[in-house]
């Protein structure tokens, strides 16, 4: 079950908002686990045990660790780290590791392993919770029940944000909503639907990158149909993330929890470094606090050492997301532009007019994203050759360019670059939240933007998630 689905909208949420409401802040919980287990268990009841007999072992053992000191302290941390990441290990990259590492006869006999929804989000949440408990950050929960809440409540249980136990820790014992929680959740979860079902989803109807390479590939594609394929691809891959983190985020305030954010406007960052800052922001810091920093961070005595330490992050940050060769060389490719803005291109680009800035950071991520799109080596550099072959500057190229798109995508994708690429949203924002009216302009927006969405989903089947295999 996906937040942008007729079931989850009219049959799933509304009965569940009701009862979490009327049952009192003594219910909030056991309503809440019960929901969220059969949210999980709608779309893959198969791996339901696999996540319920982990959390239970997760929270026993590291309950343990409170307890212990010295060796047995770091042996048991060890065991909480070495059950998740080898959770995480087998069910995503086990047929990687077979198809690209085997021997042929284990090939041959090898039968594919299925992907649990949302692991890599609920396994990084499950090892920070174990290792702040052992660097004494936070103390583990007393019941097995607020932990099970914590791991598979389902506002953020499939793609996130990840939110790390000490940013929900008081939450998860005792939490108040109030009207005004309750009426900015909902027109968070609304925006955030409109992102995902007005926005996203159009995009993804433009020349559509994953149906070409099951068809063979971009050689009948021209060079301006290969631009606005990237393009479509870049903008809707941000309102479909950020859409869905909106959407969560939205649930959680009017569920009584605060997640954090985990988007800000990454299109208009001035550098590779600057973009990591606003783009999927929790999974950055999680990289920063649990890997990067424990590496030796910017302590290190060498530059060399620095640079090693931000490739390993940004290696394993790529895999995060795929099992794939592709996202290794989308990772390791941001890797080397945060090596390069440390040496000398940060500093370039500071000295140039922000908008030159941020039009070439934002060109560095668009390649980046031919790579994170396009799973096959050669067709990924094929279509990087296609889109260089062009003259931007040519009204014949983009005449060509937006002859084959219809009136709504082509409108679509222009508000879609004026409101992540310029200042437009900021004042659009700032009118928000000043206008006078502001809680009635709230409400009667986010019931607009809930039925718009509504309609359009119900007169029609397409709804494509990108980060939902992840």
């Amino acid at each position: 079950m996906v937040f942008s689905s007729i079931t989850f909208l009219l049959y799933f949420l509304p009965p569940f908002l009701v009862a979490y409401r009327l049952g009192g802040a003594k219910m909030q919980n056991g309503i809440l686990l019960f929901a969220s287990v059969v949210f999980y268990g709608w779309g893959a009841m198969s791996f339901l045990p696999i996540l319920l007999g982990s959390s239970v072992v997760n929270f026993y053992l590291v309950r343990k660790i409170e307890g212990l000191s010295g060796v047995s302290r770091r042996r048991a941390v060890g065991g909480a780290v070495l059950l998740n990441v080898g959770i995480l290990l087998y069910f995503k990259y086990a047929n990687f590791i077979v198809a690209n590492f085997a021997f042929e006869h284990v090939r041959a006999e090898w039968t594919d392993v299925a992907l649990p929804i949302g692991i890599s989000f609920f396994s990084f949440q499950s090892l920070s919770y174990a290792l702040d408990v052992y660097r004494k950050t936070v103390r583990p929960l007393d019941k097995l029940s607020e932990y099970l809440v914590y791991i598979l409540s389902f506002p953020q249980m499939i793609a996130g944000p990840i939110v790390r136990f000490t940013e929900v820790e008081k939450e998860l014992r005792e939490r108040t909503v109030k009207n005004t929680d309750w009426v900015n959740g909902f027109y968070r979860f609304a925006l955030g639907l409109a992102k995902k079902v007005l926005i996203a989803n159009t995009l993804a109807s433009i020349y559509p990158l994953d149906i070409a390479v099951l068809e063979g590939g971009f050689s009948e594609w021209s060079s301006p149909h290969a631009l606005i394929a990237i393009l479509a691809y870049t903008f809707q891959i941000y309102f479909d993330f950020s859409g869905y983190s909106d959407m969560a985020i939205g649930l959680g305030k009017m569920l009584g929890f605060n997640f954090p954010e985990n988007f800000k406007q990454p299109y208009r960052a001035t550098s590779i470094t600057d973009f990591w800052r606003r783009w999927h922001i929790t999974l950055s810091s999680w990289m920063r606090d649990y890997l990067y920093i424990p590496l030796g961070g910017n302590r290190v005595s060498t530059n060399s050492r620095l640079y090693m330490n931000l490739v390993i992050v940004f290696a394993i940050s790529g895999l995060w997301h795929g099992a794939s060769w592709n996202f290794l060389i989308w990772g390791l490719y941001h890797g080397v532009f945060l090596i390069l803005d440390r040496i000398f291109l940060k500093s370039w680009l500071s000295q140039l007019p922000k908008f030159m800035s941020r039009m070439f950071t934002f060109v560095l991520v668009v390649v980046g994203w031919v790579f994170f799109a396009i799973e096959d080596f050669t067709l990924a550099v094929n279509f990087l050759d296609q889109i260089s072959d062009f003259s931007i500057f040519s009204t014949r190229f983009w005449t060509e360019a937006i002859q084959g798109l219809n009136a709504r995508e082509l409108f679509v994708l222009i508000a879609a670059i004026l409101f992540t690429s310029t200042g437009l949203y900021d004042r659009f924002v700032r009118w928000f939240n000043l206008n006078d009216s502001r809680p009635i302009l709230i409400a009667s927006t986010s019931v607009v933007m809930w039925l718009v969405s509504v309609s359009f989903l119900a007169g029609s089947d397409f709804n494509p998630f990108i980060y939902f295999r992840f």
